[in-house]
């Protein structure tokens, strides 16, 4: 596995706090790139450090930090494992057609389409369940289900989930116009607007509300390591916001629980496991880039996993003294533009981006003493700072164990799935 090179909570995160081994860089010696890797014993190790992580908690696999049907289905056979989270309806039908079963969309979805296939397809409806947040969606469902019906289908029962907003509110109550910190997804929030919600539900006969979620990406998704005042104060946020959400959601679950039994309580993220399972509310966690743990995963305190997907280019000029070129590069991460959204440089160490180029689409200028033993066609290794965004830009990972490499596993794009 690889080993650390910087001290927990000082690297930059453009900069990998972990070692590519000499085993893995060996594995890929000939091998023509730019090209995607899997350390699969790193995949292993994390897909056992989540479980033992969740402290007996189902992990409910989040698909888009994959985005690799062997990876999401290598996962699934771990016993800590149970049901994926997709990100769409047209990606829950192409998994449930390869025979993945308990499948949550994460997100609400308007594609008629997609809705009126789910209602075509054997099965589809008793194993997907739908994510709701106001009584539209269940309008689109309800329309869906009777083109379906006109089309000569039966009517059949939707499962649907409500998504409860996790976000922290600084200020609520006190400020005239209240700071908002986490993701903006649900309008949904207290108890009040909960029970009104899954009320519509329930007077719909043929919709069954068999489950909520809330991800706190605040705590989940925001790095919280080192020593300026910016990262005092995100740790600051997250110890008010877990202590706020653990009110909020259980009394969300318990006023819903009064109105209709739950199948399931979803919530929490790679970064969020420890206060997720602390809260016990939650039935399930959802997690899927911690199996890959990418570059943005360095800056977090209570919790290290091993980098698992990399991926190599070759330098392809030596523009001056100090400095080498390598092919593509710029696979720059979604969310706010910064720093910590290009890639990390994995190896060699002792290279920095060019300040005026940056990580660019057809090239990458590198500059610092990590230059000095590279050579043309020399791989350059780097660490996307997402994880399943990574899978955007291959077709294929080749999975390397030892110093072997031992098989490939395509991606959503490798196989043709645009979701």
């Amino acid at each position: 596995m690889n080993g650390w090179i910087a001290a927990y909570g000082t690297a930059n995160l453009r900069y990998s706090i972990f070692m590519v081994s000499r085993e893995l860089r060996h594995a890929l010696r000939g091998v023509d790139a730019p090209v995607a890797v899997i350390d699969l014993e790193a995949f292993d190790a994390n897909v056992t450090a989540l479980a033992q992580r969740a402290q007996g908690l189902p992990i409910r696999i989040a698909t888009k930090s994959l985005r690799t049907p062997a990876a999401i289905e290598r996962a699934l056979a771990h016993p800590g494992y149970s049901g994926v989270f997709a990100f769409s309806l047209p990606e829950a039908l192409i998994l449930h057609a390869r025979g993945v079963r308990d499948i949550l969309v994460g997100y609400p979805t308007v594609d008629r389409g997609s809705l009126t296939q789910m209602f075509a397809e054997a099965g589809a409806t008793e194993n997907i369940t739908l994510m709701i947040d106001c009584p539209t969606h269940l309008d689109i469902i309800d329309s869906a289900r009777r083109d379906a019906a006109a089309a000569g289908g039966t009517a059949q029962t939707v499962r649907v989930c409500i998504d409860i907003d996790a976000s922290y509110r600084l200020g609520s109550g006190v400020l005239s116009s209240r700071i908002h910190i986490g993701a903006r997804r649900s309008p949904i929030r207290d108890s009040a607007s909960a029970v009104d919600l899954a009320e519509h539900v329930i007077a719909r006969p043929e919709t069954n509300l068999v489950g909520l979620m809330s991800y706190e990406g605040q705590v989940a998704g925001t790095a919280d390591a080192g020593p300026t005042a910016k990262q005092a104060m995100v740790r600051i946020m997250q110890k008010r916001s877990i202590a706020e959400l653990k009110v909020r959601r259980r009394s969300v679950v318990d006023a819903v629980r009064e109105l209709t039994d739950l199948e399931f309580v979803n919530g929490g993220g790679t970064g969020s496991f420890e206060s997720s399972v602390a809260e016990g509310t939650l039935t399930e966690l959802a997690a899927g880039s911690g199996l890959f743990s990418p570059g943005l995963f360095d800056g977090y305190t209570h919790f290290r996993h091993e980098p698992a997907a990399y991926f190599a280019t070759p330098v392809v000029r030596r523009p001056g003294p100090g400095w080498v070129t390598v092919f593509k590069g710029g696979f720059i991460a979604s969310g706010v533009p910064g720093a910590d959204r290009v890639p990390t440089i994995a190896w060699p160490p002792g290279l920095d981006y060019a300040g005026l180029e940056g990580a660019g689409e057809v090239q990458t200028p590198l500059t610092g003493p990590g230059t000095e033993d590279l050579r043309i066609g020399d791989l350059v290794w780097f660490r996307h700072a997402k994880a399943g965004e990574l899978a955007e830009h291959f077709n294929e990972f080749l999975v390397v164990a030892g110093t072997q490499i031992i098989d490939s596993w395509s991606t959503y794009r490798g196989q043709g799935w645009v979701l």
